[in-house]
């Protein structure tokens, strides 16, 4: 079935564009939200205790929106949940600017922003990635470059988001910030492409994709141990990213926008490992590449629990992330060689869930800590992240899939 994505300029008109507008949606929702919970409230327990609120949710929409997706189709869910994230970040932006001496008004306001941002963000992501399927799917032997595509399009989004956020919360208020956010949600809505609807009469599927998906992992050895492995380390970096904002403000007296430059960096770095890792691939193959990143992000990461000054985290935060690129090359590449085309969905519906638990577990974890005691907690993070890894990529050593050059 066509999906009228088959030419670069519907693929740019119709994927990339709407990709880019939601990314920066989605990186300024993640990396914005907590900054603005901070500065309303004050309090690193809430701060933290907003960046749960922002990852659960999403964990329990997954399948509702994997399944509205295949129901309604890619495009009208993906419409439908940017246009939901303008109007409510919009309506948060008001009650904010009349709310100015009501705090605990101002404070449950953010509280359910981070929420309900984090629920629709989902949606629009999960619509995304379906949409950037078939577009691989009808570009056929291209479908490489597609991928290459979109996930630069995803770390440029990275790149800019954090750090547009914190300029725009620092320099010009929250209203603002909310406002760029909003427009973003608008665009990626307005450039979404047309697409068909399902046949009418196709029930949604209750959990039996998922199931499916967690049977076809569990029979792939090598995609199973990398994704425990990135699931250790992701328990490292979501605490990174729940802890930065109380770390940088609160604990080294810096500004919102030195937080939001520190995943600007990170992604500025990971974006270059990301293109450097596409062609080391081809030279030396898959084993080797991951085994390099993965030293590289748990080094970065044990020497970042010792770190005392904000030059410190910018530097070592960017390798971390740089060798968290080349993982998610590794992973992107493993994953479309080793999974069955039948079960691609489901499949992947399961590892970006079992990827996504560290998240809110960082954030409720940055909230019952004292600010001194995160210090601590990253040291932990990293010994697991360090393990995991090692244990992960010392299996799949023995494994055949990572061991062949890829054609």
């Amino acid at each position: 079935m066509r999906t009228g994505l088959d030419t670069p300029i519907s693929l740019v008109r119709g994927v990339y564009l709407p990709r880019g507008a939601d990314a920066a949606a989605f990186t300024m929702t993640s990396y914005g939200i907590p900054l603005l919970v901070l500065a309303t409230t004050g309090s690193a327990s809430l701060t933290g205790l907003a960046f749960a609120l922002a990852w659960i949710p999403r964990i329990g929409a997954f399948t509702v929106a994997g399944a509205l997706v295949d129901r309604y189709g890619s495009a009208r869910v993906f419409r439908a949940a940017c246009l939901a994230r303008a109007v409510v970040v919009l309506l948060a932006a008001a009650f904010l600017a009349g709310l100015a001496e009501a705090m605990q008004a101002a404070t449950v306001t953010v509280m359910l922003l981070a929420a309900l941002t984090g629920v629709l963000t989902e949606f629009s992501y999960v619509a995304a990635e379906t949409a950037g399927g078939a577009a691989s799917r009808a570009a056929g032997t291209g479908a490489h470059r597609v991928q290459s595509v979109l996930l630069g399009i995803d770390q440029s989004a990275m790149l800019a988001g954090p750090a547009l956020s914190g300029l725009l919360l620092e320099h010009t208020g929250p209203a603002a910030m909310l406002g760029v956010l909003a427009s973003f949600s608008l665009l990626a809505a307005a450039l979404g492409p047309r697409e068909h609807p399902a046949p009418a009469g196709v029930a949604l599927r209750k959990g039996g994709g998922l199931r499916a998906g967690w049977v076809t992992l569990r029979s792939l050895p090598a995609l199973a141990w990398l994704v425990a492995g990135l699931m250790v380390s992701n328990g490292a970096v979501a605490l990174l990213q729940a802890a930065m904002p109380v770390i940088v403000v609160t604990e080294l007296g810096r500004s919102s926008t030195d937080a939001g430059l520190i995943w600007s960096a990170a992604a500025f770095a990971s974006l270059l490992a990301i293109t450097a890792s596409r062609t080391a691939i081809d030279r030396w193959g898959l084993w080797p590449v991951g085994a390099v990143a993965a030293a590289t992000a748990a080094g970065a990461t044990l020497t970042l629990a010792h770190t005392s000054t904000y030059h410190g985290y910018v530097l070592l935060i960017a390798v971390l992330m740089a060798g968290e690129g080349g993982l998610a090359v590794v992973l992107r590449t493993l994953r479309s060689h080793l999974i069955p085309p039948h079960a691609f969905g489901s499949t992947l519906a399961v590892t970006i869930l079992l990827l996504l638990l560290p998240y809110p577990t960082a954030g409720l974890l940055v909230a019952t800590l004292p600010p001194a005691q995160l210090g601590h907690a990253i040291t932990a993070a990293a010994i697991l992240q360090a393990i995991g890894l090692a244990t992960a990529f010392t299996r799949l050593r023995t494994l055949p899939a990572l061991t062949p050059r890829p054609a």
